[in-house]
């Protein structure tokens, strides 16, 4: 079967060699990122009920969720919130199928409480925020697009983008933020779950300015707030030599001040009761964060497409974004010479989503390399990828691709 796979050679600095590249990671505490993790969550969950009483996937989009947030009144060693956010789980799922009826929005409701609690430990899912849920009917109809045995038929004319491999500064944001969560907060659990790391790679020097809702129940009082960011200052930096040698420097809640009257016990702090912007002041909404390969990376092709709660079946918003960022990753650990790699795809409606209309691989190869033999072997493992495009939707219903 032939498919319509473009390479072609592309003329540009790569970003490593640029003076200048920007990059930015909201955490999994910011209030976009939990609209992405609850619908996500909320669209895994109904895969895994839709299989269990149906033997595969129904039609469902989940990828509407809107945080409202609250207000509160932080303060060292506790505080609390005055005012819960609200959440409105937001969307469409098949609610019956061959007589067969699905609690759709019981399931939401569970899978939203289930990864708010393992995701923002300090919420109080009692008294700190409201989960509601409005899920529309979805279509019960669509068996040709959702049974197993066929190529699912693409919803939309769309397209998905990927690039690989990370950059030094890529991948010390990406890090950043995920080893203060799982190492770090370990050992310091004022450490809150919302923190923004935006990285600038100005030449060789690299600046690291970090946002993190720190939680006022572990913090004692203002000397210990500034002991706190002086630790994870020190503990990013470590961090950030393991992935380069440039020169790299960062710093902690930049906004902060002291009391004008020379106290320790008050000022303009990023201090929280839960760890999570979103209770006093912060919004969020499903796609305004990061892309499925966790960043924002402004000097790099990127899709606006929102790639959580989405199904997993059809929905090339999801499928293409996922699929790009698998296959160019692939594509330079597999294909020798290539300094850099981009991977745009394109569906049309209507057509199988193994099939797209065009997928560009954009290729910078190392100097001396051997172009055609680049191309040949970057066409072989896009086009493996597209053969099993089906493997997407399998790891997405294991949990196995991140979305955000």
């Amino acid at each position: 079967m032939m498919r319509n796979i473009k390479v072609e050679k592309l003329v540009q600095t790569p970003v490593e060699k640029r003076e200048t590249e920007l990059v930015e990671r909201k955490g999994i505490g910011h209030p976009d990122s939990i609209s992405d993790g609850l619908a996500e969550a909320v669209s895994r969950a109904l895969c895994k009920e839709y299989i269990e009483k149906c033997g595969t996937v129904l039609h469902h989009n989940t990828d509407e969720t809107q945080i409202v947030a609250g207000r509160s009144k932080p303060a060292f060693g506790g505080g609390e919130v005055i005012k819960p956010i609200y959440t409105l789980l937001v969307g469409r799922a098949t609610k019956e199928f061959d007589g067969v009826e699905i609690p759709a929005e019981a399931v939401a409701l569970s899978a939203a409480r289930s990864y708010l609690k393992k995701t923002i430990p300090n919420l109080d899912l009692e008294r700190d925020m409201i989960v509601d849920c409005k899920l529309g009917t979805g279509s019960s109809d669509l068996r040709d697009v959702f049974a197993r045995e066929k190529v699912p038929i693409a919803n939309d004319t769309s397209f998905g983008v990927g690039h690989a491999p990370f950059s030094d500064l890529e991948r010390i944001v990406y890090n950043t933020e995920r080893e203060l969560l799982t190492d770090l907060k370990k050992k310091m659990p004022a450490v809150g779950e919302d923190i923004k790391v935006m990285g600038l790679r100005d030449g060789e020097d690299i600046t690291l300015t970090i946002c993190c809702g720190m939680v006022g129940r572990y913090v004692d009082d203002m000397d210990a707030y500034i002991n706190y960011k002086d630790e994870m200052t020190e503990y990013v930096l470590d961090l950030a030599q393991k992935h380069t040698d440039r020169n790299v420097s960062a710093r902690i809640n930049a906004a902060d001040t002291k009391c004008s009257t020379g106290c320790n016990d008050c000022g303009s702090i990023f201090l929280t009761v839960t760890g999570t912007s979103a209770e006093m002041g912060d919004d969020g909404s499903v796609g305004r964060g990061n892309r499925c390969n966790g960043l924002i990376t402004p000097g790099r092709p990127m899709s606006m497409e929102a790639t959580s709660g989405k199904n997993p079946i059809n929905h090339i918003g999801k499928i293409y974004n996922l699929l790009s960022t698998q296959m160019a990753r692939d594509i330079v650990q597999e294909v020798p010479q290539i300094e850099e790699v981009y991977v745009q795809l394109l569906s049309q409606i209507g057509k199988p989503i193994d099939q797209p209309l065009v997928a560009g691989l954009q290729v910078i190869p190392e100097d001396g390399a051997n172009f055609a033999a680049i191309k040949d072997e970057a066409e072989a493992v896009a086009d493996d990828w597209l053969s099993n495009i089906t493997k997407i939707t399998e790891m997405v219903v294991n949990g196995e691709l991140d979305t955000f």
